[in-house]
């Protein structure tokens, strides 16, 4: 993936680092004696979804220094994911893992099998596609784990309020929840996020989001080669489907969305948008049969009449913008200079972000400056303490927000937050009931191709 011109970078990046392989995958399991740690303070973890980003999510988990954790099981829907996942892992974290090959769990009951491996207050890592985001957490639920979840988590109406009525179970239930939108664990966004709450740019009126790479991702997907299966082969395509991920909108830009609402700390109400579908070639220069745009800018407005800006884009070529700005009726302030959340953050006094009118800027511990193993230390200190720590309603709430927008260029409708939120349309039916022969929740034509949005003429559906 391309770099921004300020040399940001993104979660894959963050990855590369730890020698995990790059594309993510569905999930699931079935169930086997409970496997208790060796000491009684270890905490547990199984691995569901064993691509790219389980695989650096599971070596944050044993990088954290809050008490022994321990991988002791992993699952996935792919034998090869996991296998190169765990091949990886081992590499680095071979003393804090304990995987032997009757806890590598495969097909799409796999996650109750791996989730049987450990005990009430263990932690499930949920890095599968997100549509079986309620299917894992509702089990999780029942077996009384706390979780992590990657984001995003939902795509569709149906299964955000399935998973808005979980979250509040798992509140009920004590269950420690992390979702994988690591700027919230940024220091430098914490305190500028404080900074702008005690009104040092005055009220935000405006804010800009920008993530416009060149092609990133499984987004471009040429023709389905007929092996595997139609489902399978879109589950590891899964950034080229609605059903699978929201598509390259939610998956690629629900970060700067969602801590930029953090800074407004509010939920936009409504969106309108434009998008289109321009190339759309895969990176070798075949045409791409995906459901996706290869840009996207969407107005968002929030309760007071403040207003959201998000421009993504997928094109190879183009000017890199990886970046988010908040004005105010004060000053203004770079939320992220570089990447999803990278710093520093800094606060003007006027609109002109520059050097002259800087009041602050973001100084950062060495120890505090990665992120995505923040929200991990942070998760297991709750776990250990025993403090209140669930982020899965407001994971929801991202999500909602980040389909509102996609949904808005898809069909180029104004829409409101709660017609999203209530909207019929559910994506991928009987997830929670998938098999390895099962249909794919879209099918192609007989050129190949699937559905596409049609902006204008399909205003009440995507697709």
């Amino acid at each position: 993936m391309s770099e921004n011109k300020s040399g940001g970078t993104s979660r894959r990046d963050f990855l590369k680092s730890t020698g995990t392989i790059a594309v993510a995958s569905a999930v699931a399991g079935m169930a086997i004696p409970r496997v208790h740690a060796a000491e009684d303070n270890t905490i547990t973890v199984a691995l569901i979804g064993c691509g790219g980003r389980g695989t650096g999510a599971a070596a944050d988990a044993m990088s954290v220094n809050r008490g022994p954790v321990k991988l002791i099981a992993m699952a996935d829907v792919f034998e090869d994911r996991l296998t190169g996942s765990y091949n990886n892992l081992s590499k680095q974290f071979g003393d804090k893992m304990d995987v032997p090959q009757d806890r590598k769990f495969i097909g799409f009951d796999a996650y109750q099998k791996a989730m049987d491996c450990l005990k009430p207050g263990d932690i499930a890592i949920f890095a599968s596609p997100l549509a079986f985001r309620w299917v894992h957490f509702g089990y999780a639920i029942q077996k009384g784990l706390n979780v992590f979840m990657e984001k995003p988590v939902t795509a569709d109406g149906p299964t955000s309020r399935r998973m808005l009525q979980l979250a509040d179970e798992s509140v009920a239930k004590n269950l420690k929840v992390g979702v994988g939108l690591m700027s919230r664990h940024s220091r430098a966004l914490q305190e500028l996020q404080k900074r702008i709450q005690d009104g040092e740019i005055g009220d935000i009126v405006l804010m800009r989001a920008y993530r416009m790479t060149g092609p990133v991702g499984s987004a471009f997907s040429e023709k389905w080669p007929g092996q595997p299966n139609e489902l399978l082969w879109q589950l590891r395509r899964f950034h080229s489907f609605i059903w699978a991920s929201g598509g390259c909108f939610n998956d690629f830009y629900i970060h700067v969305i969602d801590h930029c609402c953090w800074m407004k700390n509010a939920w936009p109400v409504k969106a309108q948008a434009v998008g289109g579908r321009h190339y759309r070639m895969s990176p070798d220069g075949k045409p791409a049969i995906d459901q996706n745009f290869d840009a996207y800018s969407v107005e968002y407005t929030f309760a007071d009449g403040a207003k959201l800006i998000c421009d993504g884009r997928c094109i190879a070529g183009c000017e890199n913008i990886y970046s988010s700005y908040a004005h105010g009726t004060k000053g203004s302030a770079v939320v992220s200079k570089a990447g999803d959340c990278g710093p520093p953050s800094s606060i003007y006094k006027d609109q002109s972000l520059s050097s002259a009118s800087k009041t602050w800027e973001s100084d950062i511990a060495p120890d505090q400056r990665n992120p995505y193993q923040n929200e991990w230390n942070d998760l297991v200190e709750a776990i250990r303490n025993d403090k209140p720590y669930n982020e899965a309603r407001r994971g929801v709430e991202a999500s909602v927000v980040s389909s509102l927008g996609r949904k808005a260029a898809h069909t180029g409708v104004e829409i409101t937050y709660d017609a999203m939120l209530n909207s019929p349309e559910d994506y991928a039916p009987g997830a929670d009931k998938f098999t390895m022969d099962s249909p794919a929740p879209v099918k192609c034509d007989a050129e190949g191709k699937y559905p596409i949005p049609m902006p204008g003429i399909l205003t009440d559906k995507e697709y």
